[in-house]
């Protein structure tokens, strides 16, 4: 239906961003745990932890901590690994017992442009409006 349609448009996120950069550098810095840490969270969060097996089926696990000290755990398993093209990988958050909880899929491609890089991410399906709102900061 028409209406399901605008739900599901309404519960995903897309972020473009051009780097002055060529394609493989930034596919790198994605695959990279030093580099890709500085991706996560929002503004002012900071990443503690970051684990990553780059692989079909490899799994990663991050941590970053608000200003106010509480840690949020993410998880998740590489689907697709195409250098320099294209990263896709599921994602949740973790619940105390370091459980995933409700689980989106997040698509990264890398485009060749003038020299530069067209980084296109997108992630879905959210629970809600309210949930992919608040990744729209990171």
């Amino acid at each position: 239906s028409m209406n399901n349609a605008t739900t599901i448009r309404d519960r995903q996120l897309t972020i473009t961003r051009v780097f002055d950069a060529p394609r493989s550098l930034v596919f790198k810095v994605w695959t990279q745990p030093e580099h890709f840490s500085q991706w996560l969270g929002p503004k002012d969060f900071t990443a503690i932890a970051c684990h990553m097996n780059v692989q079909i089926g490899g799994m990663y696990r991050a941590c970053i901590r608000s200003p106010e000290g509480n840690n949020h755990w993410m998880q998740g398993i590489y689907r697709e690994v195409i250098e320099p093209e294209r990263l896709v990988f599921t994602f949740a958050w973790e619940d105390e017992n370091s459980q995933p909880k409700h689980e989106t899929l997040v698509t990264v491609t890398f485009e060749e442009q003038d020299n530069k890089t067209l980084m296109t991410f997108q992630q879905a399906i959210f629970e809600s409006t309210e949930s992919r709102d608040s990744h729209n900061t990171g």
